[in-house]
């Protein structure tokens, strides 16, 4: 993507890596787009554990993210299907689900919608915007190939959390900025999370 998006959906869902979406929360920021966020269930109580959470429920746990990325966003309930994000005639510039699950990726993939997580991601394919999933899990079956090379092919970016080390990093969050960055990069934004050098590869 050449062209900054003047707004930014973020789904958060239950796979490994709520660091990585405080990042890119505290990121999208400071770079100006408007921001959506949607924390699936799964999502609530993974950020509650890898965030070291002291709160309890939804709404605490949304509200104790943004604070933690000092950001502001809109935040919808992955109930909310009627939400705006989920028209195609009021969907965000782009959209980026960090981290992903691989049933949210193959949900995506296979055209369903159970969650707004879903609905968004289906509808940034449909009207040809930007999508980036973050998948992060190990070892993938060949089921999960499928649907992310699925994904892909519907043209979505497959973004995932692997990180470089050829930039030496030194602290873990080097490693959340490598991530990060490359997201950032891939929505046209320019940054100074530790972009890989020259846009290549890692």
């Amino acid at each position: 993507m050449t062209t900054r998006p003047s707004s930014v959906f973020l789904g958060v869902t239950g796979a490994s890596g709520t660091p990585y979406a405080l990042r890119l929360l505290g990121a999208l920021a400071t770079l100006g787009p408007r921001l959506s966020l949607c924390v699936s269930d799964a999502g609530v109580e993974v950020a509650r554990h890898e965030l070291r959470m002291r709160v309890t429920g939804r709404a605490e746990v949304t509200a104790r993210l943004l604070e933690l990325a000092q950001a502001e966003a809109e935040v919808y309930h992955p109930d909310d299907l009627a939400a705006p994000p989920s028209s195609g005639s009021a969907a965000p510039d782009a959209a980026v689900v960090c981290p992903c699950s691989l049933s949210t990726a193959a949900a995506i993939a296979l055209g369903t919608t159970g969650t707004l997580i879903h609905r968004v991601g289906m509808v940034a394919l449909k009207e040809r915007r930007p999508l980036v999933l973050v998948p992060r899990e190990m070892p993938l079956s060949s089921v999960h190939l499928r649907r992310l090379l699925e994904a892909s092919d519907a043209g979505a970016l497959v973004v995932p959390a692997m990180p470089a080390f050829r930039d030496l990093p030194e602290t873990l969050d080097d490693i959340v900025d490598h991530v990060a960055g490359k997201v950032l990069s891939l929505l046209g934004f320019h940054h100074d999370l530790r972009p890989p050098r020259g846009g290549e590869g890692a």
